[in-house]
């Protein structure tokens, strides 16, 4: 039987998020409600205002959440009623050739999520006039309730926040994981993060916990800056050109053994001034979202000639199933912050101004959370 919920949609791009009344359908036979607590303020759901990711509209917003096993289909195995999960934006299904060889972030049921439908095309959520809408990534954590496959939902133990859990369901995963994982930063490295925000912020956490002498974070607005060298940063600077004299200074003149490249929204020059911000065979790893144009300006020479390497990567290269748990032991444990990232909570109907404040570089992590 389908259920009445609320849930945040953007119907084009460049409108505003419009909280509606939504109707959405029993869970399938893999597949399970969740009521969602809160959700995380990502940047990836503000990209579909601004149309950075192509996405079919209209679509229930939110993709970071945490929440509680309402229903269960036939099928599922993993869950049950009254688990506390962690969603994953990207699905793991444990079976493809990528799932098996230990890459979940690039799972093959992963295609075709711009459409926000689920795995058989239907719809999940549909508005008042009877019109079915996919969700962000599957998902939709804007609403209160969302119906997912189990391949999207995460098992975490439940003395976890939920305010804290949905942290860690995107931005804590990318930014840890773009500095560990897809970066390598190691023990006596000086890693350069470019872009401290949601996911910034976290690589600045990855990169300390590695053992970085130097963490380097580069961010135009000071409110950041602040926030990197208390989460782990040893430096911060407003520009990439700012920060290279005090890396050339502990380099011998070389460069940054990597840099995380974490913008809200990237460019090819972006990209190519952390290229050349390091050194020999050092690593660019690339976590932003740009547009969807060819051109990343890097001379060819260096790059072969220094064998520097540059990254692409999808949730830090993490695997959903076994690094959201992980990294949530790590908090508990107190090496990973996460209450401190969150700098504001919002109710539903300030998802607006959430927004807002993320343009106006005013928070690290906005929360939203749901009141049932």
């Amino acid at each position: 039987m389908s259920i009445q919920v609320n849930g945040a949609v953007i119907h084009e791009v460049g409108a505003k998020w419009s909280v509606e009344r939504l109707t959405l359908r029993d869970p399938g036979p893999t597949e399970v409600r969740v009521k969602v607590m809160a959700s995380g303020l990502c940047h990836s759901d503000d990209h579909l205002v601004t149309g950075d990711i192509p996405n079919a509209l209209p679509l229930v917003g939110g993709h970071e959440g945490a929440g509680v096993v309402e229903a269960v289909g036939s099928a599922v195995r993993r869950l049950k009623v009254g688990d506390h999960v962690a969603t994953a934006y990207l699905p793991a299904c444990g079976t493809c050739t990528w799932c098996a060889q230990g890459m979940q972030y690039i799972c093959d049921t992963g295609a075709g999520m711009e459409t926000g439908m689920a795995l058989d095309g239907s719809a999940r959520f549909s508005t008042s006039a009877g019109l079915g809408i996919g969700a962000m990534q599957r998902l939709g954590t804007f609403a209160d309730h969302l119906v997912t496959d189990e391949a999207q939902a995460v098992k975490i133990d439940d003395d976890i926040p939920f305010d804290v859990a949905c942290l860690v369901s995107c931005g804590v995963g990318t930014g840890w994981g773009a500095a560990v994982n897809a970066a390598g930063v190691r023990p006596r490295d000086t890693a350069l993060i470019v872009g401290v925000g949601g996911v910034g912020i976290n690589a600045v956490q990855g990169a300390s916990h590695a053992g970085a002498a130097y963490v380097v974070a580069v961010d135009p607005v000071a409110f950041k800056r602040e926030m990197a060298l208390s989460l782990g940063a040893t430096h911060a600077f407003a520009s990439i050109e700012e920060a290279m004299p005090f890396i050339r200074s502990v380099t011998n003149g070389q460069g940054a053994d990597s840099a995380v490249v974490t913008v809200g929204v990237v460019t090819g020059d972006l990209i190519a001034e952390a290229f050349s911000a390091v050194r020999k065979r050092g690593t660019v790893a690339v976590a932003s979202i740009g547009q969807n144009e060819p051109g990343i300006p890097i001379s060819p020479l260096e790059l072969v000639v220094y064998a520097k390497q540059l990254r692409g990567l999808l949730f830090g290269n993490c695997n959903p199933t076994h690094d959201i748990p992980a990294l949530l032991g790590y908090y508990r444990s107190g090496r990973l912050k996460l209450d401190e990232l969150i700098t504001r909570r919002y109710r539903l109907d300030e998802v607006n101004q959430a927004y807002a404040d993320l343009h106006a570089g005013a928070n690290i992590r906005g929360v939203l959370v749901h009141e049932h």
